[in-house]
C-alpha cells in the first residue's frame, strides 16, 4: 500500500507540474483560448492537454519548501504564458491587418461590434476563417508537440531569463506588425490607386462630386478584393503560424 501511495503521489505531482504550464498556455491558445469560450471548456481543454503531455514530460522532484514551490509555480506559469503570447500575437496580427484593410477601403464602421473586442467586419471574417483553418490543420496536435518540446527549450522549474523574454518579446511584436502590414498590402495598394484616380478625375472635372460617386466604387472594390485575396491571406498567415510552432525561438520568415 505504501508503494501504491508513493506512485499515486508521484503521478499527481507530475500531472500538477505539467498542468501549471499547460493551463497558462491554453488560456492564450488561438481558437481554444478565445474570450467567447467559457472557463469550463478552457479547463477541460487544459486537463486534456495535460493528460497527453504528462507521460512525455520530464519528471521533476517536488520542491522541498514553500519558497521553492512558489518559484516552481512562477517558472512554469511564465513558460506557458510566454509560449501562449507568442501564438496570440498571430491573432493580433490578423486583427490589425483587418483593421488596416477596412480603413483603406472605407469599411471600418460596418459591423464594428460583431465580436467581443470591437473590430471591423473584415477583421472579424478573417479571424474566424483563420481560426477555423488553423483548427482544421491540426492546431491541437501542433500545440501538444510544441509543449512537449518546450521542456527542452525552457527546462522545468527554471525561470526564463529577462534577456530571453525581452529579446523574443520584441521580436514577436515586430514580426506581428510586419505580418499584419504584409497581409493588408493588397488593400493599401487598392486604396492608393483609388485615391490617385479620384484626384485625377477631380482635377479634370472640378464641378463633379467625385467623393459621392467614388465611394461605392471603393466599397465594391474592397469587398471584391477581400473575396479574391482571403485564400492567399489565410495561407500566408497559416504558414507563419506553423513556422512559429516549429521553431518559436527563431525569426519567422
Amino acid at each position: 500500500m505504501t508503494e501504491v501511495t508513493q506512485i499515486a503521489d508521484g503521478l499527481f505531482w507530475q500531472g500538477f507540474a505539467v498542468f501549471l504550464r499547460v493551463a497558462a498556455f491554453c488560456a492564450l491558445l488561438p481558437a481554444f483560448g478565445e474570450q467567447t469560450v467559457s472557463i469550463r471548456i478552457k479547463l477541460v481543454v487544459a486537463l486534456a492537454f495535460s493528460a497527453i503531455i504528462a507521460p512525455l514530460a520530464p519528471t521533476a522532484p517536488p520542491p522541498a519548501s514553500i519558497g521553492s514551490f512558489t518559484g516552481f509555480l512562477l517558472a512554469e506559469a511564465t513558460a506557458g504564458l510566454f509560449l501562449g503570447i507568442g501564438l496570440r500575437m498571430f491573432v493580433f496580427a490578423l486583427q490589425t491587418a483587418g483593421a488596416i484593410a477596412a480603413q483603406s477601403t472605407s469599411l471600418s464602421q460596418v459591423l464594428g461590434g460583431a465580436a467581443v473586442d470591437p473590430q471591423p467586419a473584415m477583421g472579424f471574417v478573417l479571424l474566424i476563417g483563420a481560426l477555423a483553418l488553423a483548427t482544421l490543420s491540426g492546431l491541437h496536435v501542433k500545440a501538444a508537440q510544441l509543449l512537449v518540446l518546450s521542456y527542452e527549450m525552457l527546462p522545468q522549474g527554471d525561470l526564463p531569463g529577462a534577456d530571453l523574454l525581452t529579446g523574443l518579446g520584441v521580436k514577436s511584436v515586430s514580426q506581428a506588425f510586419s505580418l499584419a502590414f504584409s497581409l493588408a498590402a493588397p488593400f493599401i495598394i487598392l486604396s492608393v490607386l483609388y485615391n490617385l484616380a479620384l484626384g485625377a478625375i477631380n482635377k479634370a472635372m472640378p464641378q463633379l462630386m467625385v467623393a459621392f460617386v467614388g465611394a461605392p466604387v471603393i466599397t465594391l472594390g474592397g469587398l471584391a478584393l477581400l473575396a479574391l485575396a482571403t485564400p492567399l491571406i489565410l495561407g500566408v498567415w497559416l504558414a507563419a503560424l506553423d513556422g512559429f510552432l516549429i521553431s518559436p525561438f527563431q525569426a519567422t520568415p
